[in-house]
């Protein structure tokens, strides 16, 4: 049985065929194909619009072979077309699809589900292509939050609630961190002097609004890679890099002191404290351990009290 199918069938049923006569003219291309070119290819010469990628060495139309496994380049086009070749009246009829570079060709050209026939597979698998993309792009996002909740989870279970300083776990992982690269720093351990009086007198509101006063004190007359900790009630740390030796520790020490000495006002209320500050550095110990170090710096803290308070003084 014979079939002669009129130019509107053959667009319907096959958008992408190429009609091409026994000398190599392009009788007719349907409409998707037509996309690929700026202008009509209908007239030209097959060999100007294409090129046999698969099987290779072809250049005329008498060696073009007929059935499938056919492979084309598109000049002037990203895209490789794949598709099958046989006789008709006169010439050839090539039915092509873009194969494996279907996205490509679809992005390039702009392509829509009117431009592939209503029985191609073509369009739902663009849209599980399109779905799987949403999907990752969603996943991606949601990725992107937990990681950002984790990172916010780890700063906070680093900082001091109140003040927004680095907590004692803070310390503990800036000072091992600096050791275990063998950078050498300083230690100044704080505790503030008349702070309970402050609480007695007008308080625990007004002390936290000291406490925070304080903290910003601190971060005043540190640099911005130092480490500024609240480590209880009134205890801060603060540790330097690259300082390694306590003389110019101590001087910070004594520019805070001279600063925790102005009086701070809470609301009309003027509230007067000082500070106590021992001083150590890594350089004094031949394997620096974090707890030693605070608990020398702990004493050097308490000789400064016991010394009148408002004082800073030095590991020897």
């Amino acid at each position: 049985m014979r079939f002669d199918l009129p130019n509107e069938a053959l667009d319907l049923l096959m958008p992408m065929h190429l009609a091409v006569s026994l000398d190599g003219r392009v009788l007719r291309a349907g409409p998707t194909l037509a996309k690929l070119f700026p202008v009509r290819p209908e007239g030209r010469w097959f060999f100007d619009l294409f090129t046999v990628r698969r099987p290779g060495g072809i250049a005329t139309m008498d060696a073009l072979p007929q059935g499938p496994r056919l492979h084309l380049g598109v000049a002037g086009s990203p895209v490789t077309l794949r598709g099958a070749a046989m006789p008709m009246r006169g010439g050839l009829i090539l039915n092509l699809s873009f194969g494996i570079g279907l996205l490509e060709a679809i992005r390039h050209y702009g392509l829509t589900d009117s431009d592939f026939a209503a029985t191609d597979l073509t369009m739902e698998m663009l849209y599980v292509v399109e779905a799987k993309s949403a999907v990752m792009e969603e996943l991606g996002q949601l990725n992107l939050r937990l990681q950002g909740a984790k990172s916010e989870a780890e700063e906070r279970a680093l900082t001091d609630t109140l003040t927004g300083l680095r907590n004692r776990r803070g310390l503990d992982a800036a000072m091992s961190g600096l050791i275990a690269t063998g950078k050498p720093f300083s230690l100044l351990h704080m505790d503030l002097d008349f702070f309970k009086q402050v609480n007695d007198l007008y308080g625990h509101a007004t002390g936290d609004a000291v406490l925070c006063r304080v903290a910003q004190i601190l971060s005043e007359e540190t640099r911005r890679g130092d480490t500024v900790a609240r480590i209880g009630g009134d205890e801060f740390v603060v540790v330097l890099p690259g300082l390694g030796d306590c003389d110019l520790p101590e001087g910070i020490a004594r520019r805070i002191v001279m600063r925790m000495n102005e009086p701070i006002d809470v609301a009309g209320r003027i509230c007067r404290i000082s500070i106590s500050i021992g001083v150590t550095s890594s350089a004094l110990y031949d394997r620096p351990d974090p707890d030693i170090m605070l608990d020398d710096a702990d004493q050097a803290l308490y000789a400064s009290k016991h010394g009148g308070r408002g004082q800073v003084r030095r590991v020897r």
